[in-house]
């Protein structure tokens, strides 16, 4: 074992082993201790538990919630109110989604045991992946970033849930458990300003290329724009390395001298990194030529990140791509034990202890021969954490120690198989962000594999996808479905985005929405190409409201709810297309 002085590989795994083995009894001790602890708030008392604290009392008394069943209480606590309202232990921390599905941030709960549950899946994710890749103790390059906080009315400090966790004493003493410190001072991760501390970043993992073990972030997502960055900047980093003086774009204070105190001049590291990033083609392998000690490129890969999967895998070459944990603003769920799949085949094994888990039944949905006008995703009753069976689709219900009881997390999963008496799940989509105007129902796994599709007529003019969102548009009779694209640069054939636009049409084989087609109460699908850079300022107007860049998914449904995000889109639309599909 490498871990001498570090995480003792072999002890967590075989912990997590003895974990999942009776995952029944583990989940029904783990209800038991939330239970136990909050039994006497005021939300469960409410409900006549009365100190019961078995699975049968628990599910007849307890509805289930979603978010803004809950949102009074919560705001009740961030506004001042210190009674035992969801958790017997003082609340002193507000959590925020990331808000770009519901146009604004939701208030969640944070506890230490969140940030305990935290810790406890970063251990075991990474005893996993470095029993597949050894690594010698070194430094990661991790392009994490905080985000703003602000107090509440009631004194809370409110902020995202990643920030409260990279704030926490327990976070700095897991990295050096684990033996991968951020190239990066903490004066960079915290920096207020994300483009000063993206600079930073790389620049810092310039410096301790040879140290650097893996490159990471939340999201694939915030991998692929660093290295976009990169491409505009590196020759910037290398005066910088060359002369021993950071650039003048680094105006914080802080962060100009955190990373200041890392420069002394180096003209051979300079002139190194020059000569690689000239010789690149296309910047392809990008990640392996400047940082050869790197094993992988570890982040969520998964969901809405899938898109980004070609850009990444372009830049990081042969370095394998690695999925990281499963998880929410609201919790976590599990962690991958086969970290060698690819990210398209993840599959997370549930904690049995980080939370109590039902899974609501969801019927698949039909094929477009088979129309039918009800919810094809009606639901049945909700069933225990091992009664799941493989191959089926479960909407998640969670419960644990942060307030949250019977919590609809709204995400989509089918049950890939079991990892002793713990299911392994593939996730699929989030329930709620559907494209529908009458009967249809499209969701963002059936919108992202259908821009696959049509994306790749774009291979031929030597095009890139950059990223894309769709909205439902009832402005028009019939209503229609708008996807708005933005491509690698603003000069593809009309020709070609005509047929992009038609396949698009026909790749959304949703029964509702191809027999609504077929009848004429859907309009042609209508393809809206974007000017380069459009999706950047979507990106600054969430972190100007207070969103953090780690926890950014780009919306892949525009709502009412997201006015702002649709202004942004049409004002920079620059050519529209309308679907010449037959039906």
């Amino acid at each position: 074992m490498l871990e001498k002085e570090g995480l003792n590989i072999e002890k967590v795994i075989g912990e997590f082993e003895e974990l999942t083995k009776n995952a029944v009894e583990v989940q029904r001790e783990t209800l038991k201790r939330i239970l136990e602890e909050n039994g006497e708030t005021e939300y469960l008392r409410s409900l006549g538990l009365r100190g019961r604290v078995d699975p049968g009392s628990f599910k007849s008394c307890v509805p289930l919630i979603t978010h803004k069943d809950i949102e009074p209480y919560i705001q009740r606590i961030a506004d001042g109110d210190s009674s035992p309202i969801l958790t017997r232990k003082p609340v002193t921390k507000i959590s925020l989604s990331s808000g770009t599905t519901q146009g604004k941030p939701k208030y969640l709960l944070f506890s230490e045991e969140l940030v305990h549950s935290t810790m406890q899946i970063y251990r075991i994710s990474y005893a996993f992946r470095n029993r597949e890749f050894p690594i010698e103790p070194g430094k990661a390059l991790q392009f994490i970033y905080s985000s703003k906080q602000f107090v509440t009315k009631g004194g809370l400090i409110a902020t995202t849930a990643t920030t409260n966790v990279y704030r926490s004493e327990q976070f700095k003493s897991t990295m050096k458990d684990i033996q991968s410190q951020s190239c990066s001072p903490f004066e960079v991760i915290f920096g207020p300003d994300f483009h000063q501390s993206l600079y930073c970043h790389l620049l810092c993992g310039l410096i301790y290329s040879d140290e650097v073990r893996f490159v990471s972030s939340t999201f694939a997502h915030s991998i692929v724009h660093a290295f976009r960055t990169f491409e505009e900047i590196w020759e910037e980093l290398c005066n910088d390395i060359r002369g021993g003086v950071l650039s003048s774009r680094i105006t914080i204070p802080s962060i100009r001298e955190a990373v200041s105190s890392l420069l002394s001049p180096n003209p051979t590291l300079a002139d190194s990194i020059y000569e690689k990033c000239v010789s690149l083609s296309n910047w392809y392998g990008v990640i392996p030529e400047l940082w050869p000690n790197a094993r992988y490129v570890y982040g969520i890969m998964t969901g809405s990140m899938e898109p980004y999967l070609k850009k990444l895998r372009h830049y990081a070459g042969n370095l394998p791509l690695v999925s990281a944990e499963y998880g929410a603003s609201e919790g976590w769920i599990g962690t991958s034990v086969d970290p060698k799949l690819p990210p398209e085949l993840t599959t997370f094994a549930v904690l049995p202890d980080i939370g109590y888990f039902e899974f609501i039944p969801l019927k698949p949905k039909v094929e477009a021969r088979e129309l039918e006008t009800s919810d094809s995703h009606a639901e049945l009753e909700p069933v225990g954490l091992t009664e799941v069976q493989v191959g089926k689709e479960y909407e998640i219900v969670v419960t644990n120690f942060a307030g949250l009881y019977r919590y609809r997390l709204g995400d989509v999963v089918k049950v890939a198989g079991f990892h002793n008496s713990t299911p392994k799940l593939k996730f699929v989509c989030r329930r709620n962000l559907l494209l529908s105007i009458n009967i249809d129902k499209n969701t963002e796994k059936d919108l992202q594999l259908a821009v696959e599709e049509a994306s790749k007529l774009l291979a031929a003019e030597k095009l890139d996808l950059v990223d894309f969102t769709s909205q439902a548009d009832m402005s028009t009779d019939p209503g229609h479905y708008v996807i708005f694209w933005e491509l690698s640069a603003d000069n593809a054939p009309k020709d070609v985005l005509q047929s992009c636009c038609d396949c698009l049409d026909r790749a959304l084989i949703d029964a509702g929405y191809v027999g609504s087609r077929k009848i004429k109460s859907i309009g042609p699908l209508e393809l809206r190409i974007v000017r380069g850079g459009t999706f950047q300022k979507i990106l600054h107007h969430f972190l100007g409201l207070g969103a953090a860049v780690s926890q950014f998914k780009t919306p892949r449904c525009v709502g009412p709810a997201n006015a702002n995000v649709s202004q942004i889109l049409c004002d920079n639309c620059i050519e529209s297309f309308f679907s010449n599909a037959y039906y």
